[in-house]
């Protein structure tokens, strides 16, 4: 059989008629999701289960913040279980533990303390990042602080026996946290490398995490109160449910995967993303740096006197409905790429590789289904006020977001292929067989310059 040299020195068998194996198995987003579904349906019906039960206090929803709160338990718990329980992931060689060996602690004692030195200081100074930026205590961010600053305290204490748990299970117990402690105490060889990576992990987790625990109630709160009377009459009320729920499914499983970046369950963060570009290309998409581009009066805003969907529709009601179920396809795809993660999601990070689910058809995705939804429901190139300007202007900038979502799918690819040998190999199964992505690299090397490598080689 005819065979291809891959990153690593790993060969690749060029008709697998298989991608590799993923590092999430399918079951632990399904079981998450039914998780969450179960405690979403309990809040619901609450008012009618309190009254059956005779149950004291309020008959009322449970559509609050501290409900999307408990909804994350109720998704990540069965996930974590799933996932050491049937897949046995805290056994992997990739957690980096040894749970037949324990270390006397007497062994790992001084390790501990300087890693615990790194990772308080390291917190102390992500407080201080939040302190110091002013949109962290206004609009949907004073959730997020308040759950954070009612944490902080627990987490420093379960810390201590955390660490020295973890410590004695660990074949190397050096590792990025504990270099930038030994940095800061002065008096162990560090290296900066490490200490750089410790610092790529503990951003992203920072300011990813206050966004996404930010952003809980508001999809909660509208999923759980919707009055579903009538519902089935009205294509547009049915197609935003839709987007509701599927979106909540996005944001709860996605913030799960911040979360629970443990060793144990094999979830770490293995590195983040080395490369400038894949910053700059992530942090645009993201409060506070989207609001003066692509929100609102932005840079390249694109909304700029348009409508949507529902309003050029309007008054057809066959094409309403045929359009509400396609943004919601596209919707379901964007979540469903959420869950294949289980509790590994989370941006410009290397955590393993999935290879099922949507990640069969194309390697990104949700950035594929997000723009093209977006193109769908916004219809840039048709405006209220009948300006050519306006439309040659939301066009052109739906299409800069576009060219930023695959900026960002070129830089996650560098950082993947730079990382793992494995994910070398899915990138090429993926070109020969994912049903989108080798549509797309046979009409990209329909431009490729004569006498260049017909392989898709990896991003710059």
């Amino acid at each position: 059989m005819e065979m291809r040299a891959i990153s690593g020195g790993i060969p690749l068998e060029k008709n697998r008629p298989e991608p590799p194996t993923s590092d999430v198995s399918a079951m632990v987003g399904l079981v998450g999701l039914a998780g969450l579904f179960a405690w979403l349906l309990f809040c619901r019906y609450y008012p009618e289960i309190a009254t059956a039960l005779d149950l004291p206090g309020t008959r009322e929803r449970l559509s609050g913040p501290y409900a999307s709160l408990l909804a994350l338990v109720s998704s990540g718990l069965p996930m974590a279980l799933w996932s050491v329980l049937h897949d046995k992931v805290h056994r992997r060689a990739s957690t980096g533990m040894d749970w037949d060996k324990s270390r006397p602690l007497s062994d790992v004692i001084e390790v501990s303390v300087t890693k615990l030195a790194g990772l308080w200081a390291t917190w102390a100074l992500i407080g201080v990042f939040y302190c110091v930026g002013r949109w962290y205590w206004s609009g949907q961010y004073l959730f997020a602080m308040e759950v954070i600053g009612f944490a902080a305290i627990p987490l420093f204490i379960l810390s201590v026996p955390y660490v020295l748990w973890i410590d004695r299970k660990l074949k190397e117990p050096r590792d990025h946290a504990w270099h930038f402690g030994a940095m800061l105490i002065g008096r162990e060889p560090w290296s900066a490398e490490e200490v750089k990576r410790h610092w790529r992990a503990w951003i992203i987790k920072g300011f990813f995490g206050a966004f996404m625990i930010s952003i809980l109630p508001g999809g909660w709160n509208a999923v759980v109160s919707t009055n579903l009377n009538d519902l089935a009459a009205d294509p547009v009320r049915t197609g935003v449910l839709l987007f509701q729920l599927l979106f909540l499914i996005d944001v709860q499983i996605g913030t799960v995967g911040y979360l629970l970046t443990m060793r144990p369950l094999d979830a770490h963060i293995r590195s983040g993303n080395p490369f400038l570009a894949g910053w700059l290309a992530a942090l645009i998409c993201y409060p506070p740096f989207v609001v003066g581009i692509m929100a609102g009066e932005g840079i390249i805003a694109y909304e700029v006197n348009t409508a949507d969907w529902a309003y050029w529709f309007a008054e057809q009601t066959t094409v309403l409905w045929i359009w509400a179920g396609l943004l919601a396809f596209l919707t379901a795809v964007y979540a469903w790429a959420t869950v294949a993660f289980g509790m590994r999601f989370s941006n410009l990070t290397y955590r393993g590789v999935i290879t099922n689910g949507p990640y069969r058809f194309t390697r990104h995705p949700a950035y594929l289904s997000k723009n093209l939804f977006w193109w769908c429901s916004t219809m840039p190139f048709m405006v209220t006020s009948g300006s050519m300007t306006d439309v040659v202007r939301n066009t052109m900038f739906l299409g800069i977001v576009s060219a930023i979502y695959y900026w960002r799918a070129r830089t996650e690819e560098a950082h993947m292929l730079s990382e793992d040998p494995k994910y070398r190999e899915y990138y090429d199964w993926m070109a020969e067989h994912g049903t989108i992505t080798r549509r797309l690299a046979k009409l990209v090397n329909v431009f490729r310059p004569k006498g260049r490598a017909a392989a898709i080689q990896p991003a710059e």
